[in-house]
């Protein structure tokens, strides 16, 4: 069976399922154009307001394709490099996604689907799911931001006891932790997902596109900086048609209508 990306619609959530199931969802090049074209397709439709990530069947995502690694070991350097990039743009279009993305985990999250599932903003796990950096059990470093990520998510040694003892950790500890958003039941991950969603879609777009942004910006920026853009992106949003919108609904007591 060809790895694919499959996309459907839930309501306004944009739905991407990694579809490569007798290979544990494993990724590759086509996946990644496919990810970075759909997010494109979903930041241009004013009716998609979020999107979920998930894997097909019992597992999220095995990370890399070992087989296909193996193959492009015959091949120049640049092979692979340029396979990486396609992963790599496909993580940096999450990240600045001015949508919110959630990555819904069943079963096996290992490598690279680890590494995508940190690379969203929100994280639904089933509690028995199981997530692994693989990397360094066969010989390799991370790669999709990893590093990046669990250095930010994580005291330092932790992360490192993950990131080169290549453990199997649970979503329960991943949860304490604050890694992970939510834990849902046992193949309860993707509906327990789409719930979130659902009430992210509720609240105006230009106010979570902000947060985003500014939350973005803050794991690098001086305060000042960010107390100006603080500033810029709340006057934006105030003359924004939505404030008007939420102010009224809350002062009348009713649901907000936001466009």
């Amino acid at each position: 069976m060809t790895a694919s990306l499959k996309s459907h619609s839930h309501g306004q959530t944009m739905v991407l399922t990694i579809s490569n199931p007798d290979h544990r969802n494993a990724l590759g090049p086509d996946i990644y154009a496919a990810g970075v074209e759909a997010l494109s397709v979903a930041e241009n439709n004013p009716e998609v307001r979020s999107v979920v990530i998930t894997g097909e069947g019992s597992h999220f995502c095995a990370g890399g394709n070992l087989q296909r690694l193996l193959a492009n070991r015959q091949l120049p350097p640049e092979v692979q490099a340029q396979s990486i990039e396609g992963l790599h743009n496909w993580i940096e279009s999450i990240r600045v996604f001015p949508k919110p993305v959630l990555a819904a985990v069943e079963g096996s999250c290992a490598g690279a689907g680890f590494s995508l599932a940190l690379a969203c903003d929100l994280i639904v796990a089933a509690h028995n799911s199981v997530f692994v950096m693989a990397y360094s059990n066969v010989g390799l470093s991370p790669d999709g931001g990893a590093t990046w990520s669990l250095m930010r998510a994580l005291p330092r040694a932790t992360a490192l006891q993950l990131l080169m003892g290549g453990e199997r950790i649970d979503a329960t500890r991943l949860h304490a932790m604050g890694v992970i958003t939510q834990v849902s039941a046992p193949g309860e991950a993707l509906a327990t997902a789409l719930a979130v969603a659902d009430r992210l879609n509720s609240r105006a777009p230009n106010a979570l596109a902000s947060i985003k942004e500014l939350a973005n910006d803050a794991l690098t920026g001086s305060l000042h900086a960010q107390l100006s853009a603080e500033r810029d992106h709340f006057v934006r949003n105030l003359h924004h048609a939505n404030a008007g919108e939420g102010i009224a609904a809350f002062l009348e007591k009713r649901p907000a209508n936001y466009r």
